[in-house]
C-alpha cells in the first residue's frame, strides 16, 4: 500500500466485487424489531428518513450506516459479503442489508426496489463502495481496471439513475457521493492512477448532477476522505505490524496529528445531509486532517 491520502481506496470491496452476489427474494432482510404505531415517540426527533448506503459492510460505509440508524432513520446497506453486512447491523434494528453486486447490470433496480418495499421512500444515497488496488501502467491488468471503473465511477452513475424519481418525490433528497482527497486535489501518486481517475471523475459527476439536479430539488454533495484506518491495509496482505507502522508513520504527517476514523466521516455524511443544510449543493469537503494542504 503506498502512503497515499486515499488509503480508504478499497475499503468496501466486498460491496462490489465478485460474481457470487445473490440478489433473492430473502436478499433484504430487516435485522431487528421496528418500534409498532403504539411505541413513544420522542417529538424534538428528527423525522427518519430513507438510506441507502453502498459498501456498508466495513469501514467508512459501516460508520455511516450506523449514524444515520443512530439518528433515527431506516437504513439499507448493500453489500457482497452477508457476514458483514449482518455484523453491521447488529444491534441497529434500523438497518436492513442487501447482498448484491454492484457491477450488476440488475443491481440498480433490485437496490432501489429493496429500499422502497422496506420503507417506502429513499431520501438519502450514499455512493461509498469502492474497489482500489496498485498497479504500475506496465502491470496494469485490463480485468483490473474495469473493475476499479466500474464499481468507482459507472455504478455510482447507474445507481444514483436508478434512484432518481425516488429522490425527487416529496420535495427532494440528497445524494452523497464518497470520494478521495487525492483525487480532489489532483495529487499524482505512482501505481494507484485508475482509482485516482475513477474518483476526479466521480468528483466532476458531483458538481454536474447538482446542476442538473437541482430543479427537480434534489442535491448532490461529496465527501472526499484523506488517510482512514478502515483496517484495508490488513485485508489487503499487510502484515498487521507493517499496518501498524504506516498508520503511525501517516499520523507524523497529518497537520492534525492522526489518522482518520471512519466516524469521522459518517458524522460529516449525516451534516451534509441534513434537510438544514439544503442550501448547499454541489460541494466536495475533504475530510483528511489538513493533509491536502501540505
Amino acid at each position: 500500500m503506498s502512503a497515499t491520502p486515499d488509503t480508504n481506496a478499497a475499503q468496501d470491496t466486498d460491496a462490489a466485487q465478485g460474481t457470487d452476489a445473490a440478489l433473492g427474494t430473502n436478499a433484504a432482510q430487516n435485522t431487528g424489531a421496528t418500534p409498532g404505531p403504539g411505541a413513544a415517540q420522542d417529538p424534538t426527533a428528527p423525522a427518519p428518513r430513507g438510506v441507502i448506503v453502498t459498501g456498508g459492510g466495513t469501514g467508512i460505509g459501516r460508520a455511516v450506516a450506523r449514524a444515520f440508524a443512530d439518528r433515527g432513520d431506516r437504513v439499507l446497506v448493500v453489500g457482497r459479503t452477508p457476514a458483514t453486512l449482518t455484523l453491521t447491523a447488529e444491534g441497529h434494528p434500523g438497518i436492513d442489508v442487501l447482498t448484491a453486486d454492484l457491477t450488476d447490470p440488475d443491481t440498480p433496480r433490485a437496490i432501489t426496489d429493496a429500499a422502497l418495499d422496506a420503507f417506502g421512500r429513499i431520501d438519502v444515497l450514499v455512493n461509498n463502495a469502492a474497489s482500489g488496488g496498485f498497479a504500475a501502467l506496465a502491470e496494469t491488468k485490463r480485468e483490473a481496471a474495469r473493475d476499479q471503473l466500474d464499481t468507482n465511477l459507472l455504478a455510482p452513475l447507474l445507481l444514483t439513475r436508478q434512484t432518481l424519481d425516488a429522490l425527487a418525490a416529496d420535495g427532494g433528497g440528497t445524494v452523497l457521493n464518497i470520494g478521495s482527497a487525492g483525487a480532489l486535489y489532483r495529487r499524482a501518486w505512482p501505481e494507484n492512477g485508475i482509482y485516482g481517475a475513477a474518483k476526479a471523475g466521480l468528483d466532476f459527476l458531483t458538481r454536474t448532477w447538482a446542476v442538473e439536479l437541482a430543479p427537480r430539488g434534489i442535491r448532490v454533495l461529496g465527501l472526499a476522505p484523506g488517510v482512514i484506518d478502515t483496517g484495508i491495509g490488513e485485508r489487503s496482505g499487510m502484515t498487521p505490524e507493517a499496518y501498524a507502522g504506516f498508520l503511525r508513520h501517516m499520523a507524523t504527517v497529518v497537520p492534525a496529528g492522526r489518522v482518520g476514523r471512519p466516524e469521522d466521516i459518517a458524522w460529516w455524511a449525516v451534516q451534509l445531509t441534513d434537510p438544514r443544510a439544503a442550501y448547499a449543493t454541489g460541494a466536495v469537503l475533504a475530510v483528511d486532517g489538513g493533509l491536502s494542504l501540505t
